[in-house]
């Protein structure tokens, strides 16, 4: 299928809002590893990796096997029944997750287990309102899109009882300070959104550890520990979205939030947690979980194929360590990025952790620079190398590889990038 047919045909069966990179959308046909190709037989590195959640490679054989192993058995069994891998499944969640973590209601997306995550909160505080952060973006249903933070992402008919607060924005402070003198006046500040917002009495404060969608914004250390301890004195509990940021992503340690030292009262789940295969989790402690008594179902969470790409996804990354090697691959990444930003003007900021990595495109003054952002998509498109874009400016390009990436890949593609960055300097 040409390009050509492709945009005919998108134009013709798909909703409009389904939005594609590039002027002329890419129809990718196979990938295997860091690397995918198009239909017309054209290689690329693979540095958005399907928004994060292509975690171990594109086609590894092991998950492959497993999947395929498990088809062969049975594709669907609904939670109205249990199933070994579902419960398998669980069990190892409740193992590698920080805390007292330990009850899972599985989906099949982020936006089902962010959902499932908030009905939680309410259940077991008995209080409605929800806080939630500027920037932020938390799935595509009513609720999701409320608490999402980018007006681009929300819909005409808002949910009351969501309210939010400042994110940890250092680049772009909304109190014009500088990081560490600001003392963190961003997380202090719910304090006073909670007495001036709220009845006072929240149910939860939901938060991505790095924000995905809003541009890999990466608060400083004290941030959760101070915003977290302010939304517990008002009884809230913590919903930690790691949709984007668990498993490794962030190197070092398995989930994002482990990097401020925060233990969550509840933990979200979806994307890279299967390699692809369709799959939200919500954990939570034991006690909120029983708070959830009233009947539900989910038709395909628990499907025993989605668990068994998990369970693979997750042998693949606990015995190769990948955190571990996401925080070398990474650190090389961040280092040749930030030497770029050091001789081409345009790049404003770089930041993250570990292959979850974001670099803000600028013009004078700081200004986002969105036309840049997109100059920029369409050149490493030629230079075989694909990457995100997201932040509420559209200018922050989303650099976020498979984990398997080599430390030869990733000079690769800081090579193709750099060459990207010198074509760019006659239009900053």
């Amino acid at each position: 299928m040409g390009n050509g047919d492709a945009v005919e045909l998108k134009e013709k069966y798909l909703f409009p809002n389904v939005r594609t990179y590039y002027s002329q959308p890419l129809v990718l046909a196979e990938g295997r590893g860091v690397r995918v190709r198009d239909a017309a037989g054209r290689d690329y590195l693979d540095l958005f990796g399907g928004i994060l959640t292509v975690s171990v490679g594109h086609a590894h054989p092991r998950v492959n096997a497993a999947v395929c192993e498990q088809v062969g058995r049975m594709m669907h069994t609904s939670t109205c029944y249990l199933n070994q891998p579902m419960l398998d499944l669980a069990r190892r969640l409740a193992e590698i997750t920080p805390g007292r973590l330990q009850k899972s209601f599985f989906t099949n997306s982020g936006t089902e287990a962010i959902e499932t995550a908030v009905a939680a909160a309410r259940a077991y505080t008995g209080r409605h309102e929800v806080i939630a952060l500027r920037h932020s973006y938390h799935g595509r249903s009513q609720l999701a899109t409320t608490l999402t933070a980018n007006a681009a992402w929300r819909t005409s008919s808002p949910l009351p009882g969501i309210v939010h607060a400042h994110n940890a924005y250092c680049y772009r402070c909304a109190y014009g300070l500088s990081y560490p003198g600001c003392d963190v006046a961003c997380a202090r500040d719910l304090e006073e959104l909670i007495r001036t917002t709220t009845t006072g009495a929240v149910a939860a404060f939901i938060a991505e550890p790095i924000q995905g969608v809003g541009g890999f914004i990466t608060p400083p250390p004290e941030y959760f520990r101070v915003a977290v301890d302010i939304v517990r004195r008002h009884g809230g509990v913590f919903i930690c979205d790691e949709v984007q940021t668990g498993f490794g992503r962030t190197g070092s340690f398995m989930f994002g939030i482990e990097h401020w030292g925060v233990e969550p009262e509840i933990m979200v789940f979806a994307k890279g947690l299967a390699n692809g295969a369709p799959i939200g989790a919500t954990i939570a402690v034991p006690e909120v979980a029983d708070a959830c008594t009233g009947y539900s179902i989910s038709t395909f969470g628990g499907n025993p194929v989605s668990m068994i790409a998990a369970l693979a996804t997750l042998e693949v990354i606990m015995e190769e360590d990948l955190p571990a090697r996401v925080a070398r691959t990474g650190d090389v990444l961040m280092q040749g990025l930030r030497a770029l930003q050091e001789h081409h003007p345009f790049v404003g900021d770089v930041r993250g952790k570990g292959l979850m990595v974001g670099v803000e495109l600028v013009g004078e003054a700081k200004a986002p620079a969105p036309d840049l952002a997109l100059a920029f998509m369409e050149l490493a498109r030629e230079e075989g190398v694909l990457v995100g874009r997201g932040g509420l400016y559209g200018n922050v390009l989303r650099i976020a590889p498979p984990m398997s990436i080599s430390e030869d890949e990733v000079a690769e593609a800081l090579d193709k990038l750099g060459r990207v960055c010198q074509r760019l300097n006659g239009r900053a």
